[in-house]
C-alpha cells in the first residue's frame, strides 16, 4: 500500500518556517525553494507559494533578483535602524504602563514566565521561542495604546532572522530568562527607571551578535 502523506495546514507551514528562521535552522540569504517545501510538508505548489508570500508579508523572507525567495538578510544600517525603532516603540510602551502594575497583571506575567522557564530548562528551542513571544505579548499588552502594541509586534517579527544568531545558545536564553524576572520585579515594585533600563538592555545582544557574525557580508552589502 502506498504511503499517504498528510499535507500540513498553511498556518502550520508558516509557523514552522518562522521558527526555523528565528532558531537559525534557515540562515539569512538561504534560498527557499517551492519544490523543497512541497516535499517537506506534503503540500501543493499553490500552498508553498502562499506560505512564501505570507513570510514576505511578515518581513521574514525576500525575493532577490536571479535568486528567488530567500531568508531576509540585512545591511548594517538596516539592523541599526530596525533596533532603533524597536527601542523607541518598546520603551514608549513601557513608559505608558501602570507602574506598579496591578497584582493580577503581575500574576499573569509570572505564570507566562514560568512556562518560559520550563522551556529553557528543558532546552526545547521551539517552545522557548513560543514561550518567549507569549511573555512579551503579555508584557506589552499592559500598554493602553493598542496601535503601539501592534507596531511592537510587527517590528519584533521583522527582526526574527536577526535574533537567530543567539536563539539556540543556552547562555543567551538563561540571560533573557533572568531579565524577564527582573522586568516583572521592576513592574511589581513600581521602579520604572529600572524597567526602562532592562527594556533597552534586553534588545541589544541579538543585534550585536548578528552584526558581529555577518560583518564580512555587510561590508560588501550593496542591496
Amino acid at each position: 500500500m502506498d504511503t499517504v502523506v498528510t499535507a500540513l495546514p498553511l498556518h502550520l507551514v508558516v509557523r514552522t518556517l518562522e521558527e526555523d528562521i528565528v532558531l537559525g535552522y534557515l540562515h539569512p540569504r538561504e534560498r527557499l525553494i517551492e519544490t523543497d517545501l512541497m516535499n517537506r510538508f506534503g503540500i501543493l505548489r499553490h500552498t508553498a507559494r502562499t506560505a512564501l508570500a505570507r513570510l514576505v508579508q511578515l518581513g521574514l523572507v525576500e525575493h532577490r533578483k536571479n535568486v528567488g525567495a530567500c531568508v531576509r538578510s540585512f545591511s548594517h544600517r538596516e539592523v541599526m535602524e530596525l533596533y532603533e525603532m524597536r527601542e523607541l516603540l518598546e520603551c514608549e510602551a513601557l513608559s505608558r504602563m501602570q507602574c506598579p502594575a496591578r497584582t493580577e497583571d503581575i500574576a499573569t506575567l509570572t505564570a507566562m514566565q514560568q512556562a518560559h522557564d520550563q522551556a529553557v530548562e528543558q532546552r526545547d528551542a521551539r517552545q522557548v521561542f513560543r514561550a518567549n513571544m507569549a511573555f512579551h505579548t503579555t508584557l506589552f499588552a499592559l500598554c493602553p495604546n493598542k496601535v503601539l502594541v501592534e507596531a511592537i509586534r510587527n517590528y519584533a517579527v521583522q527582526t526574527h532572522a536577526i535574533r537567530s544568531s543567539l536563539a539556540r545558545l543556552d547562555h543567551a536564553q538563561d540571560k533573557a530568562r533572568a531579565e524577564h524576572h527582573a522586568m516583572i520585579q521592576a513592574l511589581a515594585q513600581g521602579n520604572r527607571t529600572e524597567l526602562l533600563r532592562l527594556g533597552k538592555q534586553h534588545l541589544t545582544p541579538s543585534r550585536d551578535e548578528y552584526l558581529a557574525t555577518n560583518k564580512a557580508y555587510m561590508h560588501s552589502f550593496t542591496g
